[in-house]
Order: structure tokens, then C-alpha cells, then sequence
């Protein structure tokens, strides 16, 4: 599959319950984590839903041949910051620069709102995830070992600056 075949759309009623679902089975499949990942992407996604402003936040679902494939969420963490959350794409639609197309998504927008700043969460051992932030600029401002999940993980904050 070629990438120009992944669309990139807002949510449609359904969308947020599949990226809740998608998380948690991949990074289960994937990584060993436990329902307790699953809970805390439900809360994010929910939080999202509930306080979502549409001049300042925005999702991004992918969609491959009519089904969720990846998603990512950018969200208003203050006046000046924007935190990218939920990056995910499923192992099928892999491989065809769709992680770095959605995380571009998100700096457009936040460059277009004003936000002076990206920042972001992500476990060390995430390293398709890492290697695209490290490619779009984002510097590596803390890490910290941690068990959450069911799992021994290593927490990392990574920081992009944007040009105003």
C-alpha cells in the first residue's frame, strides 16, 4: 500500500472508541502492556472529547481502505503549549512514512494556532516513535524510570520549539 491510499480525516462518531481499542490491543500485542494502558488512553481520549476546542485542539484519524489505521492527537496544554498525544499505526499500514505524516499534521497546526512549543510523552523502548521525533527536531528534555502497565519502562519528555 502506498501512502497517498492513508487519507488523513477528523473524527467521525465511532473513530475515538477504535484509536481506545487500537492502542490497546498493539501495544498489548506488542509490548506486554496490561488493561491499565488501555484505561489510561480511554481517559485521554475522553478528556479530549469533553473539553475539546476546535480553534486550538485537533485529531487526525488515518484511514486505510475504509478502516482506522493510525491516529494522533494534539492538545492544548497552556496558552503557549501544545502536547502531541496518541501517536499509533497499525503494523499494515507501517512503513510508508505515516507516523511522520501525522506528527507533521500536528506541528502545521500548532505552528498555524500560535503555540510556541510541542511537548510529548513516550516510554524509551518506542523507537519508530523516537527516531521520528528526533528526525522533526524534538530534543529530549528528561527521562524517568518508572513502572506502569505491568511493565519496568523508562518515561521520556521531548520538547520542539517552533519558530514563531
Amino acid at each position: 500500500m502506498s501512502a497517498h491510499r492513508v487519507r488523513l480525516r477528523r473524527p467521525r462518531p465511532g473513530d475515538l472508541g477504535r484509536v481506545v481499542t487500537l492502542h490497546g490491543e498493539l501495544y498489548h500485542r506488542e509490548f506486554g502492556y496490561d488493561h491499565r494502558f488501555e484505561a489510561l488512553v480511554a481517559g485521554i481520549v475522553a478528556e479530549f472529547a469533553e473539553r475539546f476546542d476546535p480553534r486550538r485542539e485537533r485529531c487526525w484519524i488515518a484511514e486505510m481502505n475504509g478502516e482506522v489505521v493510525g491516529s494522533v492527537f494534539l492538545v492544548r496544554r497552556s496558552r503557549t503549549v501544545a502536547k502531541l498525544r496518541l501517536l499509533v499505526v497499525h503494523p499494515k499500514a507501517r512503513g510508508q512514512g505515516l507516523g511522520r505524516r501525522l506528527t507533521r499534521a500536528c506541528i502545521r497546526f500548532a505552528r498555524e494556532k500560535g503555540y510556541r512549543k510541542i511537548m510529548l510523552w513516550t516510554q524509551s523502548h518506542l523507537g519508530a516513535a523516537r527516531a521520528i521525533y528526533q528526525s522533526e527536531k524534538f530534543k529530549l528534555k528528561s527521562r524517568e524510570r518508572h513502572f506502569s502497565f505491568g511493565k519496568r519502562l523508562v518515561a521520556e519528555t521531548w520538547v520542539l520549539a517552533l519558530q514563531p
